[in-house]
């Protein structure tokens, strides 16, 4: 069964929360999996910093490329 689509913009600013957060764990899980040697400080900080900022900005691009397709093209006023 079809439900109506929800017309309220999504929130950038939480989709770049949530992305970081998701980069965030997903750099820890890859930097302490077991096969994985030891890493310096500088590394491990390098790869969560790099990481939830490239999460961060996917999530918040996508919401905001949802947000316009969705007030542009499908709910013209």
């Amino acid at each position: 069964m079809r439900r109506e689509a929800d017309t309220a913009p999504w929130n950038t600013t939480r989709a770049l929360l949530y992305g970081a957060a998701i980069g965030f764990v997903a750099a820890a899980l890859k930097l302490l999996a077991p096969w994985n040697g030891p890493h310096s400080v500088v590394t491990i900080v390098e790869e969560l910093v790099g990481a939830s900022l490239a999460f961060a900005l996917l999530c918040g691009l996508a919401a905001a490329l949802r947000n316009f397709i969705a007030r542009r093209l499908i709910w013209r006023s």
